[in-house]
C-alpha cells in the first residue's frame, strides 16, 4: 500500500467530518471540536469556503438526504464535560459563503447522531453520551438514545420549533460509540457504551416501535461490522473500553455468537484512546480504519489476508493523533482518507494506491 499526504489545513482541535453535494459536486466538510471554523472543501481537497466560525463543538455530521448544500451537525458539545447546551443544527446553503444556520433540536450531550431509512421514510437517531452533569468527570447520569421522524422539507424548523425526540433507550452510560451500517435492506445503528455492542433497526411501519438487538457485552468505546474474510458473515470490530485502548475483531461461531478472533498486538500503553475509526472497501478489499490519540498516535487500516488466515494492517500516518476518519473514491475512481489529525491541528487528505 502506497499513501500520498496533502496537508489541506491547520484547523485547531480539528475534529469532524462528512461528504456533501454543494451545486452538484461532491464535497466534503472538515469541523472543530472547539470554538473554531467549519469548512467546506473540494474533493480534491480544495478549501472552498467557510461554514461557520463559531461556536464548534461539532462532534457529528451528516447530509439531509437528497438535498445540495444541506446538512446536519451538532454544535456546542465540548467535552464530556461540558455539553449541557449541545444541539443539532440544520446547515443550508444559501450563496457562496452563505450558510443559513437553524437549530432542529435540543438534545444535551449529544454525541453522535444520524440518518437512518426504512420503508421510505428517514429517521433520525440522536445518541447523548450522558443525560446530566454536576462536576468534573461526573458519570452518574447515564446516556440514551432517542429518535424522531425525520420530514423531507426541515424549512419549518428553527428556534421557535423545534424536532421533538422520543425515547428509544435509557441507562446507556458512556454512549459513545455510532456506526451507519447497512441490516436486511435498511438502515440501522451501531452504537457502543459501557454495557456492549447494540443493533439499533428504524420501526418496521411507520409508528411501530424501534428494534434494538445487543450483539455483545464487552464495553464498547466504537464498532464496526464488517465481513472481512468473505465467508458472508459480518464480523464485529471493537474499540474498548470508553476512549480505551483495546482493538479486536469477534467472529461469529456457528451458534451465531461474537467470539474473539483477533487483536492488536501492539502494547496497550501505544495505543491510549482509540477513536478514529472507518469501516470503508480499500483498495478494493474489506477495511477498517483507525487511529489513536495518545501513546503512538498512529493510523492504521486492518485488513484480513487471505494467504496467511490472518489479519494484518498498513500504517496511513504516524504520530498525528487522529480522531477521525473519512473514506471515498474520487471522480478518477482512487482511494482517498482524509483524517483529522486533532493533536496536532492538521487535516490531512490521503491518496492511497497499491
Amino acid at each position: 500500500m502506497k499513501v500520498e499526504k496533502k496537508v489541506i489545513s491547520n484547523l485547531s482541535k480539528c475534529y469532524a467530518m462528512s461528504e456533501v453535494t454543494v451545486e452538484g459536486k461532491h464535497c466534503f466538510l472538515v469541523a472543530a471540536e472547539k470554538t473554531d471554523k467549519c469548512l467546506l472543501f473540494a474533493e480534491d481537497g480544495t478549501e472552498l469556503e467557510t461554514v461557520w466560525t463559531e461556536p464548534g463543538g461539532v462532534m457529528t455530521m451528516t447530509p439531509v438526504p437528497g438535498a445540495d448544500g444541506q446538512f446536519l451537525a451538532t454544535h456546542k458539545f465540548y467535552s464530556p464535560n461540558d455539553s449541557k447546551n449541545a444541539k443539532i443544527v440544520i446547515a443550508t446553503r444559501k450563496g457562496k459563503g452563505d450558510w443559513e444556520i437553524r437549530t432542529l433540536c435540543e438534545a444535551p450531550f449529544v454525541h453522535r447522531f444520524g440518518i437512518l431509512r426504512r420503508g421510505g421514510v428517514n429517521y433520525l437517531i440522536v445518541c447523548c453520551l450522558k443525560t446530566g452533569h454536576e462536576y468534573k468527570n461526573d458519570w452518574r447520569f447515564t446516556g440514551a438514545c432517542y429518535g424522531a421522524v425525520l420530514p423531507d422539507d426541515l424549512s419549518e424548523f428553527g428556534d421557535g420549533n423545534l424536532l421533538p425526540l422520543d425515547l428509544i433507550a435509557e441507562d446507556m452510560l458512556k454512549n459513545h460509540g455510532y456506526a451507519k451500517v447497512s441490516r436486511g435492506g435498511h438502515d440501522a445503528a451501531l452504537i457502543g457504551c459501557e454495557d456492549g455492542a447494540f443493533l439499533f433497526s428504524p420501526p418496521a411501519v411507520l409508528g411501530a416501535d424501534w428494534e434494538v438487538e445487543q450483539l455483545l457485552t464487552v464495553p464498547t468505546s466504537d464498532a464496526v461490522l464488517v465481513d472481512f474474510d468473505g465467508d458472508g458473515k459480518e464480523e464485529l470490530g471493537l474499540i474498548s473500553p470508553f476512549h480505551g485502548n483495546s482493538l479486536t475483531i469477534w467472529h461469529l461461531d456457528e451458534h451465531d455468537n461474537y467470539v474473539p478472533q483477533w487483536k492488536l498486538s501492539f502494547p496497550e500503553k501505544d495505543t491510549e484512546m482509540l477513536h478514529a475509526t472507518w469501516a470503508c472497501e480499500l483498495l478494493g478489499r474489506p477495511s477498517w480504519i483507525v487511529g489513536w490519540r495518545k501513546g503512538t498516535k498512529d493510523t492504521i487500516a486492518v485488513r484480513w489476508d487471505a494467504e496467511a488466515g490472518d489479519y494484518t494492517f498498513d500504517y496511513i500516518d504516524k504520530n498525528t493523533g487522529c480522531a477521525n476518519a473519512l473514506h471515498f473514491k474520487d471522480a478518477e475512481g482512487k482511494d482517498i482518507i482524509v483524517g483529522t489529525n486533532r493533536e496536532i491541528d492538521e487535516v490531512a487528505y490521503y491518496t492511497v494506491t497499491e
